[in-house]
């Protein structure tokens, strides 16, 4: 099956999966890979017109990162994922959401 987008990630995230342990990263990066092939809110789900997030629950703890689609480049679509969280609640921050919309901002302002 082929991949519905491509996924970029912005510095946060990098310094998030060093931050958590291997394992509960690699299942981040596979459910990542399973989200590209199908249309599943378990593991890919909007939060606001802009907003979306990956879910992984691993360990009896909610990984989340969040996201945003850039469609400005023709040949490809690209989802990039700005920044990651370990949820404490059943509700999203919204300071994460804000944070995120931040983070998109800044990323169309360099394009």
């Amino acid at each position: 099956m082929e991949n519905r987008f491509e996924v970029d990630f912005l510095q946060d995230v990098i310094d998030f999966f060093e931050n958590v342990e291997e394992k509960a990263r690699d299942k981040i990066i596979f459910n990542i890979h399973k989200a590209r092939k199908s249309n599943d809110p378990k593991l890919f789900k909007k939060l606001t017109n802009e907003i979306w997030e990956f879910r992984t629950l691993y360990n009896k703890k909610q990984y989340r990162l969040f996201a945003f689609w850039d469609k400005t480049k023709e040949t490809k679509t690209l989802v990039v994922a700005t920044h990651g969280i370990i949820k404490k609640t059943q509700k999203t921050p919204t300071k994460e959401i804000l944070k995120a919309k931040e983070l998109m901002k800044k990323y169309f302002e360099k394009l």
